[in-house]
């Protein structure tokens, strides 16, 4: 009976640990010159990453979206 907990835990864990590990990115759009959050790394050659990089919370992305210069001279 206990080998059923241990191994529901085991697979909620394994759920909830990715799911908590997101990831967030200023860009910025190369043709529009406008800023934005994301939660993926962009692909495209249109959008350049800004500001410090990674953040892993939105809020701490918008915090520094407010201070990263090409972002607040639009």
């Amino acid at each position: 009976m206990p080998i059923k907990y241990v191994l529901g835990a085991a697979m909620l864990f394994a759920f909830v640990v990715p799911a908590s590990a997101q990831e967030f990115f200023i860009v910025q759009d190369s043709t529009t010159k406008k800023c934005t959050i994301v939660d993926k790394r962009p692909t495209t050659t249109t959008s350049v990453v800004v500001g410090d990089g990674v953040f892993k919370t939105r809020t701490e992305a918008e915090s520094s979206m407010k201070t990263v210069k090409v972002c607040t001279s639009n």
